[in-house]
């Protein structure tokens, strides 16, 4: 009698099931992970599993050892590319005897929606946290900074010999210096001059100073959506964080041999947007070849002063994600080696 309910269960169970040997190639799938891989049970079976994932944060050998130790394996974090596709997954491989055999047996529990809303909430309540830690930061800065330039003039015309001026404008180009990187640390504070606008036009101004900036050295792409409407923005503001952006990917695809970027819209529906639906929003798409981010900062990415690459002031992301938030989008980011895509979603009212 049990035995007859087993088909059925694992028919309707939304974990995905896979048998694998010891040489990790797949004895039996369940329906969900047909679904899961976007192919049949016929093509998946006897197919060698790690030929299946593009990219695995998990070194599979692990789930191989559980046949030899006899203990589980468990992952609550696991991301695998599947087709092009990034899944984050809960993993449990145990060891299990059939018909004499000692098989794996893994469960895949897709957690990418739950997870995408924690973490946007998280990053969201740390920006915001940053963001005033930043802004206290720089008017303690700021404050002795305007003290000493002025007393730098004010010295400066006092001085009995003006070969000293020379030391006097030091001080004042350096306070200066200080106060412009504030400024940039801080980002756009209150929306510039809002106008509806066309984003494409954004976009092509971005990709032409991009294209100049790289002399062919790299492919910039259009995959764009004319069905796109105008909406409300500030498209100087815009320009700059997509530049931002666009410069970055360009700038990690310098040693990539056929670098490529591509600029991707579309129309997106009923888009949740920091737990608010919106039922129109623009998704922008920014996608390179290039080796991706290192895993130890995606999520403090968008952080001051954080960056991955030599001589970065990390401040061209936090001022992206300034600018999108005063419009009332989201920016996301999945990245693995030889994929990394941003992606942005403005509302459109």
């Amino acid at each position: 009698m049990t035995a007859d309910f087993m088909p059925l269960i694992l028919d309707n169970l939304v974990t995905a099931i896979v048998l694998l040997d010891e040489e990790l190639t797949i004895r039996y799938v369940n329906p969900a992970t047909e679904q899961l891989f976007s192919s049949s049970q016929r093509r998946l079976t006897h197919s060698h599993f790690p030929d299946l994932l593009q990219h695995s944060s998990l070194d599979l050998g692990l789930i191989q050892a559980t046949l030899q130790s006899g203990q589980g394996l468990a992952d609550s974090d696991v991301t695998f590319v599947i087709d092009g596709r990034h899944h984050t997954l809960e993993l449990n491989a145990s060891p299990v005897s059939w018909q004499k055999e000692l098989l794996i047996l893994l469960e895949l529990k897709p957690i990418d929606q739950q997870r995408r809303i924690s973490q946007e909430q998280n990053q969201y309540v740390q920006q915001q946290a940053a963001k005033e830690l930043v802004r206290g930061l720089a008017h303690e800065i700021k404050n002795p900074l305007g003290g000493l330039r002025g007393a730098a003039q004010l010295l400066e015309k006092t001085l009995p010999d003006p070969s000293y001026t020379e030391y006097t404008q030091m001080i004042i180009e350096q306070a200066d210096r200080l106060r412009n990187l504030v400024d940039r640390l801080l980002g756009p504070q209150r929306p510039g001059n809002r106008q509806v606008d066309n984003i494409h036009v954004v976009l092509e101004k971005v990709r032409q100073l991009v294209s100049l900036d790289n002399n062919d050295a790299i492919t910039i792409a259009r995959d764009y959506d004319p069905s796109l409407p105008d909406f409300t923005m500030d498209p100087e503001q815009l320009e700059q964080a997509l530049l931002n952006i666009v410069g970055n990917a360009a700038l990690a695809l310098r040693d990539t041999e056929q670098g490529r970027i591509t600029l991707k819209t579309r129309t997106a529906h009923q888009a949740l947007i920091h737990g608010k639906r919106f039922r129109v929003a623009a998704k922008i798409d920014i996608i390179d070849n290039g080796p991706g981010i290192p895993s130890d900062i995606q999520d403090t990415l968008f952080y001051p002063m954080v960056t991955g690459r030599d001589g970065g002031t990390g401040l061209g992301l936090s001022i992206a994600r300034n600018v999108i938030d005063q419009h009332q989008g989201k920016i996301e980011v999945l990245s693995w080696p030889g994929h990394t895509q941003f992606t942005i979603f403005l509302p459109i009212k």
